[in-house]
Parts: structure tokens; C-alpha cells; sequence
């Protein structure tokens, strides 16, 4: 080869490798298609707004930060792969998600031993974090809390004395519904019927059958709106205007679109806030709107946060380093012993198994098919 072009190569050579090293990635694996894919896209395109804010400190830096996007389908084995796919991609340093509980378990135990650190928007059930991983962070409230504050508002606010209780089998539905029904026997409710349908189950004719009969003054259903809506209305068609009332995961506009645009008597605890109650949020909801030519609604709110928190901590990480790309162990310290404040839901610290100090559970009630806040509770943990 003539020495001028093998000089040009080997440039071009130290050049891509000089490009590569310094290229950050952040992960994020959630629903981007099937029945709760709204969920997904929003926690895809928060992270992606507070990419897109940070990547000039990152530039500063010499760090070039983009997003990964994984798609698992709300399903475990898809979303473990992926995790998989994301260990092995060595310029990923973190992931914002996975989405649903039943993701993040198993995922997050895959990513443990490569210390590739995770900050859960909206992830719930307690195993999330119990399990004592030193990678797995969480911005919201935990089901246990979570489960409480809906059984509390059946018994205090509704004045029920009588329960119906569903869940969808899921970790999530399961662990939210135990602790709903927990909290209502503590108050004295009576649940005259607990019971899980699977998380595919669309036809809810036996189940309307037997609220019909046993008539109670409220049903907990503990799932996903892309199951909750089919049943709301089913048993609205059937006439029957008993309150129901779930958690979070009925936090998207697709529930009122399945239910019914004249769906009422609809109340759910949501761990992520509408932008009414987040004054703070309206510059950056202005810039999701003109970016992704959407309303950004409380799982986009969560997964910003999320975002901040992670960047952050690799930011801090790398100044720690020399102003170098940190390592993934390095990251994964610097997020669970940080403390991260200006963000649109407060600041964040997490304790020692990396759930937040401080979070907030937000009651909202659906009338006419319109949302509003009804409370809003403090949440502490030690």
C-alpha cells in the first residue's frame, strides 16, 4: 500500500476508534407496540426530551449521547433478551425502565452482574427493589404504597362496605391488589369475591355475572388499561355503574378510549402526575408537544426524571474520573448515592435498596371521560 494511503487509513482508523470510545448510550426498554404501547412511547420520548436537553454538557465533555430503544412487548422473555442485547452493547451505561414490573424483575437481575445500572419510572411491585440489587433504581412509589392509598380511598373517600377485587395475575396486579385488599379489611370492608383474570383475557361476561349478583358498592381492579377498558365497558353496557377504581395503570388516554368518551365513576392512584399538578412541567410539556407532536402525559413526566437522574449521575461520574467516560460501576455508585434536585417532581435520593426517600401518589377521578386530580399523598421511606 503507498505510504499516503496507508497513512489516510490509519488515520481514519485511530479516528472511528476515537469516535467510538467516545460515544455514551442510554438504553431504554419498554412497550413500543401491543395493547399498552402508549405507556412505552411515553417513557421512550421523555427519556429522549431529556437527552436531547443534556447533550451539550455531555458534548463539553467530549461525549457524543444518544438513545437505544428496545421494544419488549410488556413480556418478560422479550424484555430480558433485550436487556441481554443492552449488556453486551459496551457503550450503553445505563437504562431508563423497563416499564412494567414484570419486565423489570427479570431484566434487571440479568443486567446485576455487568453493574449496568437502572432508574425505573414507573415500575411498581416491591420485588423491584427488595431484591437488594445495587443497579436498580426507582423514581415512583411502590405498590405497597401504592395498593394502600387506592384501599384507603374505597373504605374513606367512597364509603364503600363492600368490595369486589380483580387483578390481572401479573407481579404487578397481584402485589397492588394484596395490598388494596389489606388496607380495605383493615377498614372493614368486606370483599365479597378475590380473583385474578389473565392479563390477555378481553371477555368479561362470567366475571359482570358475578358482580351483578353479589352487587358490591366498589370493584378494585388491579391491571393495565388495555385490559381495564374492555371490562369498564362491558359492565357499563350491562348498566351497571358501580365505582372502579385501579392504579397506574390505567394512567393513559387510550383507557377512555377503550372504555368509553362518556366513561365516569372511574378513580385510579397514579405514581406519575398530570401536568395540572406539576406547574413546573410546562415548558418542558411545550417542548414534547413541538417535538413529538403529543400531549406529555405522567409516564413521559416519570421517565424524564428518570432521565435527569441518570445523566446526572453519569455526568457526576465522569468528573469524578478525570472528565472521562466513567465505568459502569462507577455510574451505578454515583446514581444510588446521589442526590438530584430541580426536577419537575422534586428532588430524588434513594436508600439502600434504591427506592426514592421521598415520592408522591396522586388520586385522580375520570368523569365524562375527563381527568382530575382528586388528592395528593406523601409517601416517605427509610
Amino acid at each position: 500500500m503507498h505510504k499516503t494511503a496507508l497513512l489516510a487509513a490509519l488515520s481514519a482508523l485511530l479516528l472511528s476508534q476515537a469516535q467510538a470510545a467516545t460515544t455514551v448510550k442510554i438504553a431504554t426498554i419498554s412497550p413500543l407496540s401491543g395493547a399498552v404501547s402508549n405507556l412505552g412511547v411515553q417513557m421512550k420520548n421523555g427519556t429522549q426530551l431529556a437527552i436531547n436537553e443534556m447533550k451539550p454538557e455531555f458534548a463539553k465533555l467530549g461525549m457524543n449521547l444518544s438513545l437505544v430503544a428496545y421494544d419488549d412487548q410488556a413480556d418478560p422473555a422479550t424484555g430480558t433478551s433485550a436487556a441481554r442485547r443492552v449488556v453486551a452493547d459496551k457503550t450503553v451505561l445505563g437504562l431508563v425502565g423497563p416499564l412494567t414490573s414484570g419486565v423489570a424483575i427479570p431484566a434487571t437481575q440479568v443486567m446485576s452482574t455487568s453493574h449496568l445500572v437502572a432508574v425505573a419510572p414507573v415500575a411498581t411491585s416491591e420485588k423491584v427493589t427488595d431484591r437488594g440489587l445495587k443497579n436498580v433504581n426507582r423514581v415512583c412509589a411502590r405498590d405497597d404504597a401504592q395498593g394502600s392509598a387506592g384501599g384507603n380511598f374505597v373504605a374513606g373517600t367512597l364509603k364503600a362496605k363492600s368490595v369486589y377485587v380483580l387483578n390481572d395475575k401479573t407481579p404487578y396486579g397481584q402485589g397492588m391488589a394484596a395490598e388494596a385488599e389489606k388496607a380495605m379489611k383493615a377498614k372493614g370492608l368486606r370483599v365479597v369475591q378475590s380473583e385474578g383474570v389473565p392479563a390477555e383475557d378481553r371477555d368479561f361476561t362470567a366475571v359482570i355475572t358475578k358482580i351483578q349478583t353479589l352487587k358490591p358498592d366498589a370493584i378494585y381492579f388491579a391491571g393495565l388499561y388495555g385490559q381495564i377498558g374492555p371490562f369498564t365497558q362491558q359492565l357499563r353496557a350491562k348498566g351497571v355503574q358501580t365505582p372502579i377504581v385501579s392504579g397506574d395503570g390505567l394512567d393513559s388516554p387510550d383507557y377512555v378510549k377503550l372504555a368509553g368518551k362518556d366513561v365516569s365513576n372511574v378513580y385510579f392512584t397514579s405514581l406519575a402526575p398530570s401536568l395540572a399538578v406539576v406547574p413546573a412541567a410546562k415548558k418542558v410539556a411545550d417542548q414534547y408537544q413541538k417535538t413529538f407532536g403529543a400531549p406529555m402525559q405522567g409516564t413521559a413526566i416519570m421517565a424524564y426524571d428518570s432521565t435527569k437522574v441518570l445523566l446526572t449521575g453519569i455526568l457526576n461520574a465522569a468528573k469524578a474520573n478525570g472528565n472521562k467516560v466513567p465505568t459502569r460501576e462507577q455510574v451505578e455508585t454515583a446514581v444510588r448515592g446521589g442526590t438530584f434536585k430541580g426536577l419537575l417532581t422534586g428532588d430524588v435520593k434513594f436508600n439502600a435498596n434504591g427506592d426514592r426517600t421521598a415520592a408522591k401518589i396522586y388520586v385522580e377521578a375520570l368523569k365524562n371521560g375527563q381527568r382530575s386530580t382528586a388528592t395528593t399523598l406523601n409517601v416517605t421511606r427509610k
